[in-house]
């Protein structure tokens, strides 16, 4: 649901990241750190903050400990949280005071560093890193109402950083390359979010720019990548100028199965860009099993929707009630090559406008306008063929927050009319 737009305290925090009411311990401790006016050899106290990233990363924090960074404040280097909070006793990082979120950044490879588990991060600014505005490490972390932007990664959740959550941030402009050189196939960056972990939850953020050159592909780039990650729900977005929605793959050995993409807006005036982009066993990196594309907007003029190749099927991706608008081709699965309609991907109940169609429609599916309201905002106008064509999600709103659950026909695409 909207979130208020007032600052929250860190005790609304902790109950809004744990679900529970907030019960203070004997002896939570907070600290304060001021870049202009702090010194690290004071108590940490709000009228004698500590200074330096160095202090922090030095010092032990316990469940339901503070560390508040003071607002407008700037830090250059890495903020390494290691300390692990508890089950709904979380250590929470936060800001006080006034102004611009406090902004930590480069050049360095990352700018926060997240190794602890059970933390709750939320109103912090990382910017210009190496490598990751946010890496996650550890598990059970919840990062809310963050900003990330000028790095390859927004945020990035490691291999076996499990069940975090992302939401109601903005990670905007991670448009550096990691790797964009001449060895075929290999170039890689841009990302808003990179997922390798298993289980997490990317929901109501907002994340554009995503966008670089590359040798190889002419443009790279992905509001959200999954690659070796598993059962993660990518939910309520709003994307813009991204080159790729996401893409799915995975190392020998490792599997990025269970994913589920649902009601998020996808918008770009980039000269490219895909919705969607996974594959089946002949690729190497693949296969990619159970993807679900539920109830997304897509409007690209330049670009393409989805792609499921190299032994695409019903057990590879599942499509329903999606509305994909985009300049060249609408979709693409094996089933048009091979004529065998077991190769194909599970589609129904979607919309779907463009130039070239390398898919066999679903027996509810049509090609026609979808009458989006603008370029950017993709709410229906009256008559949209999208009102009334869709199953039920299951879901309890959609992106505008209008309730779902008491009606009684559903509507293609992220906005019920």
């Amino acid at each position: 649901m909207n979130k208020p737009a007032a600052a929250l305290t860190a005790a609304l925090l902790l109950a809004s990241a744990t679900g529970v009411a907030y019960a203070a311990p004997d002896d939570p401790s907070t600290y304060y750190i001021d870049s202009a006016a702090g010194n690290d050899a004071n108590a940490g106290t709000v009228d004698k903050p500590w200074k330096s990233l160095a202090k922090v990363n030095g010092s032990e924090f316990g469940p339901d400990d503070q560390i508040l960074f003071k607002r407008g404040g700037s830090w250059t280097g890495t903020l390494e949280l290691s300390s692990s909070g508890a089950t709904d006793h979380p250590i929470v990082v936060g800001a006080y005071g006034s102004g611009a979120l406090p902004k930590i950044g480069g050049p360095v490879l990352n700018c926060v560093h997240v190794t602890g588990s059970d933390l709750f991060i939320g109103d912090l600014r990382a910017s210009g890193c190496n490598w990751a505005g946010f890496e996650l490490v550890g598990d059970g972390i919840v990062m809310d109402t963050v900003q990330a932007d000028n790095n390859v990664a927004g945020v990035s959740i490691v291999d076996g950083s499990d069940w975090n959550e992302i939401r109601w941030s903005t990670l905007v402009d991670n448009n550096k390359m990691s790797v964009n050189d001449t060895d075929p196939d290999n170039d890689s960056g841009a990302f808003g979010v990179l997922v390798n972990g298993d289980d997490n939850k990317i929901h109501h953020n907002t994340i554009s720019g995503s966008f670089a050159t590359s040798i190889d592909y002419t443009y790279d780039g992905a509001a959200v990548e999954i690659f070796n990650g598993d059962r993660n729900h990518i939910e309520y977005n709003k994307t813009a100028n991204n080159d790729t929605f996401t893409e799915l793959g995975h190392e020998s050995g490792q599997t990025s199965d269970d994913n589920v993409f649902a009601y998020n807006s996808v918008t770009s005036n980039q000269p490219s860009g895909t919705f969607l982009i996974t594959r089946g066993a002949q690729s190497n990196i693949g296969p990619v099993l159970r993807t679900l594309a539920i109830n997304n907007s897509v409007n690209l003029p330049n670009g393409d929707g989805w792609s499921c190749d190299a032994g695409c099927g019903p057990d590879i991706l599942k499509l329903r009630n999606n509305i994909v608008k985009v300049g060249k081709k609408v979709g693409y699965d094996d089933s048009f090559d091979t004529g065998n309609p077991a190769d194909a991907a599970d589609e129904d109940r979607g919309v779907y406008q463009g130039s070239v169609y390398q898919f066999t429609l679903g027996a509810h599916s049509v090609k026609a306008d979808p009458l989006y309201t603008s370029a950017t905002d993709l709410r229906l106008k009256a008559g949209s063929p999208a009102i009334g064509r869709a199953e039920n999600s299951g879901y309890p709103y959609d992106l505008a927050d209008k309730p779902l659950t008491t009606l009684t026909s559903w509507d293609s695409g992220a906005y019920q009319h």
